[in-house]
């Protein structure tokens, strides 16, 4: 895997920063359907109810068993931004932003989340194999997620998170 694929890692004070640049080859709309209708983003992460609008709730969860993470919309600008809220108990909450912009035939996707606590951040992993199903969810192919295509993902990663002070 080239290291351009690879996602960035920050840290500001106890909490990180994970970023990810993608250029997909599917037009702005495509991309922006795939996270934001529900029944595209099961295609590449989980379970999605979503009131999208300012404001407007979410609720997710990776299987019909699972106590679903609810959050709330705080950015929204359609077909170019997205953000909403990711809670975690006893710390302030995280936020998931998306970025789309026109590139050529396709478009770039800036996927950033920012405010993670120390105990989530090897979740780098999951959103790198995670982003990289979008393309192909577009394409009506859904994406299967296993714990070992995300441990050997995590693997590429343990020199940027021992960068910033986080042990694989």
């Amino acid at each position: 895997m080239s290291q351009d694929r690879l996602g960035t890692v920050s840290r500001t004070g106890d909490t990180f920063e994970l970023v990810f640049e993608r250029r997909i080859a599917k037009p702005v709309e495509k991309v922006w359907a795939a996270i934001t209708v529900p029944e595209r983003i099961a295609d590449w992460f989980a379970i999605v109810e979503i009131d999208l609008r300012l404001g407007g709730h979410y609720r997710l969860r990776f299987s019909p068993e699972e106590t679903p993470t609810e959050g709330v919309i705080v950015e929204y600008e359609p077909l170019r931004r997205l953000a909403h809220t990711w809670p975690d108990p006893g710390h302030a909450d995280a936020i998931v932003r998306y970025e789309l912009e026109p590139d050529g035939d396709g478009c770039r996707l800036r996927f950033s989340q920012n405010g993670l606590p120390a105990k989530y951040v090897e979740s780098i992993a999951g959103w790198h194999v995670f982003l990289d199903a979008i393309p192909g969810a577009i394409d009506g192919v859904r994406f299967v997620w296993s714990m070992e295509q995300e441990k050997a993902v995590l693997q590429l990663y343990k020199a940027r998170l021992a960068a910033v002070g986080v042990s694989v």
